[in-house]
Order: structure tokens, then C-alpha cells, then sequence
């Protein structure tokens, strides 16, 4: 099989001709037709996140069918399209583990960090942690619902009722949790890049309420602030958005540090907390949530050769909304 593999060497991937894995007990092998390309690989690749597997081959919003499975599968049949998110494994008996909280798992396993995933023809996967996926999605649609949609869901659930809601960093997860908060009925306000005149048309397209840079201040005040981009100097300016009571969000697994900021920016039960990985559960509301109605994925697609200059797409902030590798030709 051909895959992207990072080796740690460098900050570009690799293109090898790799045997097929095989799965095991518990497992399925794929045949990958689509993995989206998220921040994190970005980040995996440019050193920021300790201790990957090396080598290993990034992606983690796998989209496939089932070529074959291990043994003791259940729920899956070769043949079925399925999903793989960041979530691959947890140990199921830790403290966490034992009160419905996997995704703070004490040893866990992650898509395209310590378990390779999906910038490769193949791939196996253990079956408890994939997803069925709502058969209105393309392939490439799917994609980004496998970490963009399902960390912008548990982002926007930590937000609580909140009616106002602020993104920042309007790309791949803000373009889908802005359509999935749209539907519940609240308004959004899109910060982008100072300047990111594309981002914003396309935060307008969606419905937001109001568009424009992160320097700039809202129309009106936030009952919380959702955070996608990975710039801890948009905390502060978060919180100055959000009226009292608010909550903001930190929805990315890397950020630069968070500046000083006056105390008087927090008071008045204002609340700064984040998002860790995901559960199973969360995978499986979110795809029943897809699947009510059809959420308009803006994505541009690469073949999976040019990895390298999708990942280089995303760092230079060229992408509006999601990028997607592609498996045939």
C-alpha cells in the first residue's frame, strides 16, 4: 500500500510503498477513501505534541470500507462504510474510564499519533472505536465530520445553552459547528484573521449574525466564545467579549501560551476551560445530529501524494473551511 509517513526527521511526510496490515483480534481493515487533514496532524508534524509514534502515518478522520475483519467483530461486516476518529483506544479501567469520562483516559491510543491512521490505502482500526456514518455524505463530505465535527460538537456542548456563541478561528470545526448551533437556533459571531475577507463570506454564507477579525470587538456581547485556532492570545480577547457568567472554550489539543490578563477580564463568574479528545458517545450523537439534517461541508480535496502541500495549505492559512487527501487518482 502507499503511504505519508512522518519519521520525525523532518517537517514534511514521506511517500512509502508499505505491506498491508492485517487486522487482528477486535480489528478491521479499511480500505481508506478519504481522510480529512486536521490542525492537529499540522501539529504532529511540526513537533508541537510530545511523544507521537515514529514512524507513523498521520490522519484521523478516516473514511472507508471494511475489506476484513478480525476476529470476535461484531456490529460491522466487510462492506461497511465506516469512520475513524482521534479516539483508537482506551483502557476501559482507569479512574476515568470507569465513570463514562474515556476521553481523559490515563493511557489511550490516538488515530494518527501513537496508532498510525489514515494517509495510507489502508489501515486497521480497532472496531469498538469506529462510527457508522450517515449515508447522505460523499466520502470527502464525511471526512471532516471525524475530528472538525466531532470536537466542534463537544466544543459547542460545553458552551452549555448558551444563546450568543463567538468562534474563533473560523475554519474546518467552526464551519460545521456553526451550521450545527444555527440549527439549535442560536446566533453566531465569526472572528477570523484580521483581514481573512474569504472566512468571513463564508461565516456570512452560513448565517453568522456578524463577521470579522479576531482584533475586532463583536456587536454585541457573547454568552461564550468557542476557540478552534491555536493562538493563546485570543483568550483574553475572548473573555472581554463574554458577558458575565460566560463561558470560553478552548476547543484545540495545542495552543500557545495564554498572555497575563487582569483578573477584572474573569470576574464575574466567567469560566475558561477545555476540550479534551472525545468519547464513543459523543461520536454516535454527533453522527445522529448529521444525519437530521445535511450540513454543507466546504472542503478542498488533494490526492494523498500531496499531503505535504495540503499540511503546508493549512499552516499558511490558505484552506477555507476543510481539507481532504483523496485515495484514488
Amino acid at each position: 500500500m502507499r503511504a505519508m509517513v512522518f519519521d520525525g526527521s523532518a517537517p514534511h511526510l514521506q511517500a512509502l510503498d508499505l505491506p498491508d496490515p492485517s487486522p487482528r483480534a477486535g480489528e478491521v481493515l479499511i480500505a481508506v477513501h478519504a481522510c480529512g487533514v486536521c490542525r492537529t496532524d499540522l501539529h504532529v508534524v511540526d513537533g508541537e505534541l510530545a511523544h507521537p509514534k515514529r514512524p507513523v502515518i498521520p490522519g484521523h478522520e478516516i473514511v472507508g470500507t471494511i475489506a476484513e475483519i478480525g476476529a470476535g467483530v461484531t456490529g460491522f461486516a466487510p462492506g461497511d462504510r465506516v469512520g475513524v476518529p482521534w479516539l483508537g483506544h482506551t483502557c476501559g479501567h482507569c479512574r476515568y474510564c470507569a465513570t463514562g469520562r474515556e476521553n481523559l483516559c490515563d493511557t489511550p491510543g490516538f488515530t494518527g499519533y501513537t496508532i498510525d491512521g489514515g494517509y495510507a490505502e489502508r489501515v486497521v482500526a480497532d472496531a469498538r472505536y469506529c462510527l457508522h456514518l450517515p449515508q447522505r455524505y460523499s466520502d470527502v463530505e464525511a471526512a471532516p465530520l471525524l475530528c472538525a465535527g466531532l470536537i466542534g460538537y463537544r466544543t459547542l456542548a460545553m458552551a452549555g445553552d448558551a444563546k450568543r456563541i463567538g468562534i474563533y478561528g473560523f475554519g474546518a470545526a467552526a464551519h460545521i459547528v456553526a451550521q450545527v448551533a444555527r440549527h439549535q437556533g442560536r446566533a453566531i459571531y465569526a472572528f477570523t484573521r484580521p483581514g481573512d475577507a474569504d472566512a468571513q463570506r463564508l461565516a456570512l454564507a452560513l448565517k453568522a449574525q456578524w463577521a470579522g477579525g479576531s482584533d475586532e470587538a463583536p456587536p454585541d456581547e457573547l454568552d461564550a466564545a468557542l476557540i478552534f485556532a491555536p493562538a493563546g492570545a485570543l483568550v483574553p480577547a475572548a473573555l472581554k467579549a463574554v458577558a458575565k457568567g460566560g463561558a470560553v472554550v478552548c476547543g484545540g489539543i495545542h495552543m500557545s501560551d495564554i498572555p497575563s490578563f487582569p483578573y477584572d477580564l474573569l470576574w464575574g463568574e466567567r469560566r475558561i476551560v477545555s476540550v479534551a479528545n472525545l468519547t464513543r458517545e459523543d461520536g454516535r450523537a454527533f453522527m445522529r445530529i448529521a444525519g437530521q439534517f445535511h450540513l454543507d461541508m466546504h472542503t478542498t480535496c488533494y490526492p494523498l501524494a500531496e499531503a505535504n502541500r495540503a499540511l503546508a495549505d493549512l499552516r499558511a492559512g490558505r484552506l477555507t473551511g476543510a481539507a481532504v487527501l483523496t485515495m484514488r487518482a
